[in-house]
């Protein structure tokens, strides 16, 4: 079976879950190739599709697997070929584009949503599923505090705090973060910016507690990865964390209160403790492998 992903390239490479899914299929039998898509809004996106169909023309796909709302749209510029999209939070959570994000509903073969939450708020009755993005436990697998520092050249003595972003994304409300860090002496915040997947999985099996204060997510990675480590977790009630850390003794929800997110910090610095969170991932199918074996089995259903 060949399979065409079609996802936006506006960052100068395609987002690693994204890579990580398309691998994971990849594993198990399917042939796929990418169309990353260049250019904003939907405007943007649809000056692609001449080079879109070209490409169809040439790799001849089964199916056209699009990641996101706008890309599914321009996917579903052709009729040919049947499209399934994955809604990943911000084409849903977002006013502006949640409307086109519908259109694409209706045209797209089959929906694959990453949060209930998503799901609810899309009021679709059939054809979709719930499957958030799965982790490569074979990467993100815990390790040594002490070795994982030692790597990264981290002070060995410091408590640190890794953030779910970088701080100039005003989605992820790194100002809570801030303030929360600044009431708590010897804490060292650290943003999650121009690492590779290595090093992410070294960072995170480095600090102490993995932090994510969003206004809005889908089924955010950062979380899941950091379960995958067994690295504490505190975080806003957004997208599934919630549903995620539930049954996780050592992680906590916080509200926008920066007072709050700082008890919730302490709790885990004076706990000093790491959590079982990689035998809750596996417990509820979060292993890429099986993401990889369920999503497949949408694509034959289609077929």
């Amino acid at each position: 079976m060949k399979v065409l992903i079609v996802c936006s390239g506006n960052s100068g490479r395609i987002a690693p879950f994204i890579l990580e899914q398309g691998e994971s299929l990849v594993k198990l039998g399917i042939v796929a190739d990418y169309f990353t898509i260049e250019g904003k809004g939907w405007r943007g996106y649809l000056k692609n599709r001449k080079l879109l169909i070209h490409k169809i023309m040439a790799f001849q796909p089964d199916i056209i697997h699009a990641h996101y709302g706008l890309s599914g749209l321009l996917a579903n510029t052709q009729r040919k070929v049947p499209v399934i999209t994955t809604y990943h939070g911000s084409d849903i959570n977002d006013t502006k584009v949640f409307s086109l994000s519908r259109l694409n509903m209706l045209l797209s073969k089959y929906n694959i949503f990453v949060s209930q939450k998503n799901i609810d708020k899309a009021g679709l009755k059939k054809n979709y599923a719930l499957i958030p993005c799965g982790v490569d436990m074979e990467l993100f697998k815990p390790t040594g505090k002490k070795e994982a520092r030692q790597q990264l050249k981290l002070n060995q003595n410091e408590k640190l705090a890794l953030f779910a972003g970088t701080f100039d994304n005003p989605i992820k409300n790194s100002g809570l973060a801030i303030e929360a860090v600044e009431q708590l002496p010897g804490v060292k915040l650290l943003e999650l910016k121009g690492y590779n997947r290595n090093q992410v999985v070294s960072l995170i099996n480095a600090v102490d507690v993995c932090l994510m204060t969003s206004f809005s997510e889908g089924s955010p990675q950062f979380i899941k990865e950091a379960m995958a480590c067994n690295c504490p977790v505190v975080s806003t009630d957004v997208g599934d964390v919630k549903e995620m850390i539930a049954d996780v003794p050592g992680c906590y929800l916080c509200s926008y209160d920066s007072n709050d997110l700082a008890d919730k910090l302490q709790l885990v610095f004076s706990s000093g403790n790491r959590i079982q969170g990689r035998e809750i991932l596996v417990k509820k199918g979060f292993d890429i492998n099986n993401v990889a074996k369920r999503i497949i089995g949408i694509y034959n259903s289609i077929l």
